[in-house]
């Protein structure tokens, strides 16, 4: 338990390293101009604080239960908030060791306890901007507990630094360690290391730049969505070799923590700049032939596109939230607020 001067000490220290930006009248603008979108994204995604995928019959995530508690944050939404903090903490954190179930199946509760560790840098990162931005200090207990278990129980030291792994069971092989880099939830790391000093989150963000730098294949010389830490590194042959659906937060999380760089963003907008008609965007690419696939990117991911070329949001969502399938809209919802928060 925090003491009322360690409290206050750790949210002075989250204001001062910038984690979570003060109200500014322009963000506000940005707030109140997603208003709409916002309602419709809990109209068709969110029950009574779940946060539901109906494409995955009806499931719930953690990684859901994160984004919609970062987004209510974003948003001013506190009985949102609320209701998803209860939830989460009432349905998914069943585990004991400060980390949350990974999934939880409509009448049948949690089907699988394992955790996903950028799912809990997510909840971490959304409860202390929530005690900041409600007032709630109480929540810097638990994103505090969260955020030791995660140093505890998901990193790792390897010859590429300290890395995260994907979840406490399940990605170590005979051949090495599986990681994503898409966990690397950059703009967290800063807040997370002001309620728990360590140089552990330091090193994360530099070994998730190091392995960027390192871990790039194909034409395009794209990052994969899964990564097999052997030497020389190679996309995990246990999995499709592709960048898609999972590596293309990279781009997004780098430009919301102001990681961006000319060099970092190259081989993304290679790759979407290979493709000039304005209907058609792959949604992924397979890094061993260069293929691509033939149904295309979804807004969400034509979105991540737009704020990293020109260091804008779209202006509206095409096809609407309501239209579009939990993940896209998700991903259009984060690229608005990390528009507002990664600009310089």
């Amino acid at each position: 338990m925090l003491t009322r001067r360690e409290t206050l000490l750790v949210l002075a220290a989250c204001m001062a390293c910038a984690a979570w930006p003060d109200i500014t009248t322009a963000a506000a603008g940005k707030s109140s101009a997603l208003t709409t979108p916002w309602e419709s994204w809990k109209r068709s995604f969110v029950q009574d604080g779940r946060v539901i995928d109906p494409g995955q019959q009806g499931i719930s995530t953690s990684e859901g239960q994160g984004y919609g508690m970062l987004l209510a944050t974003a948003m001013r939404d506190r009985a949102g908030f609320d209701a998803m903090w209860t939830w989460t903490r009432n349905n998914l954190d069943v585990r004991g060791d400060g980390l949350y179930a990974w999934r939880w199946t409509p009448g049948q509760g949690v089907t699988d306890r394992n955790n996903a560790s950028d799912s809990d840098l997510l909840i971490a990162w959304a409860l202390v901007r929530a005690a900041q931005r409600f007032a709630q200090p109480d929540l810097l207990d638990a994103a505090r507990h969260t955020t030791q278990a995660i140093r505890s129980q998901l990193l790792l030291d390897t010859p590429w630094g300290t890395v995260l792994k994907p979840a406490v069971e399940g990605f170590a092989t005979p051949q090495g360690q599986v990681v994503n880099l898409s966990y690397w939830v950059f703009p967290a790391l800063p807040t997370l290391a002001a309620i728990d000093p360590s140089p552990h989150w330091q090193a994360l963000t530099d070994s998730g730049l190091k392995l960027l730098s390192i871990a790039r294949y194909g034409r395009w010389q794209l990052p994969p969505d899964w990564l097999l830490l052997v030497d020389p590194l190679v996309p995990d042959p246990g999995r499709p070799q592709r960048f898609g659906f999972e590596a293309v937060r990279i781009p997004l999380y780098l430009y919301w923590a102001k990681l961006g760089s000319p060099t970092r963003y190259a081989s993304f907008k290679s790759f979407w700049n290979s493709f000039p008609c304005r209907d058609f965007l792959p949604a992924w690419t397979n890094l061993q032939d260069d293929s691509i696939d033939s149904f295309g990117a979804d807004p969400g991911m034509r979105a991540i596109s737009t704020l990293v070329q020109t260091g804008k949001a779209p202006q509206q969502a095409s096809p609407p939230l309501a239209q579009q399938t939990y993940y896209s809209a998700t991903l259009w919802m984060l690229v608005q607020i990390a528009a507002s928060e990664g600009s310089t």
